[in-house]
């Protein structure tokens, strides 16, 4: 992880978005290709990534390629992410299809109205951070500031996404089956750590045409998050 970013632009002010409730809701699937009860949490992200008041990632793990089927998606970092999840939460346990909404709140992924309640409570959380992501050249700039008057660390993460791909499955519990994803997470990078006190503005380059998004974390990157963004 980089040094604590508290890079400031000086004598630039910058103005920030700072309406209650404009922040998406950040809803991650942690799925694989290899678990018969799946399919129907993908074709749910699918609806919610369609949604504007919703970000949407799909977070492929790797734990059930031992049955037949290798994810081609999966990413032990994702099984990683999750187990921290977990660990944060006392359970002992993980599982596919979850969503973890907002850091927060674990809801098993194939049960839409328990997600759709879960969403809508977090949409009614006020914002406690303005973030704004905006892109120059090959370069993105990310600025923030607290709008609560907290100081605790914020990890700043960049993830990147493939909107949409199909695969046919030929092994393992939906061998004979073709599957469409969508939001499937390529990467996801830690940026450095914002202590909150002063303003956040930060450069960070990135190359290639898929989506961008920025969110920032409680800073043991398993817990709440607080400010959300994408850019395509």
């Amino acid at each position: 992880m980089r040094p604590l970013l508290t890079w400031i632009a000086a004598g630039l002010m910058l103005a920030l978005p700072s309406h209650a409730g404009d922040r998406p809701v950040v809803v991650e699937l942690y799925t694989s290709q290899g678990c018969s009860s799946c399919p129907p949490a993908d074709a749910f992200l699918h609806e919610l990534a369609e949604r504007d008041d919703v970000l949407a990632l799909a977070m492929h793990v790797d734990y059930w390629d031992y049955i037949g089927w290798k994810d081609s998606f999966a990413r032990p970092e994702h099984t990683a992410r999750q187990r921290a999840y977990a660990k944060a939460d006392g359970r002992r346990m993980i599982y596919t299809p979850q969503m973890i909404i907002d850091g927060q709140d674990h809801v098993i992924g194939n049960r839409p109205k328990d997600v759709l309640d879960v969403i809508k409570a977090h949409r009614a959380r006020p914002d406690t951070v303005a973030l704004e992501v905006r892109r120059e050249g090959e370069e993105i700039v990310i600025s923030a500031d607290r709008l609560d008057g907290a100081a605790d660390p914020l990890r700043v993460q960049l993830v990147r996404y493939a909107p949409r791909d199909t695969v046919d499955i030929l092994r393992g519990e939906n061998a004979g089956r073709t599957l469409s994803y969508a939001n499937i997470v390529t990467d996801m990078r830690v940026l450095g750590t914002w202590g909150g006190s002063a303003p956040l503005n930060i450069r960070e380059t990135v190359t290639g045409d898929a989506p961008v998004v920025v969110v920032l974390q409680s800073d043991d990157g398993a817990g709440r998050v607080e400010a959300a963004m994408e850019l395509r």
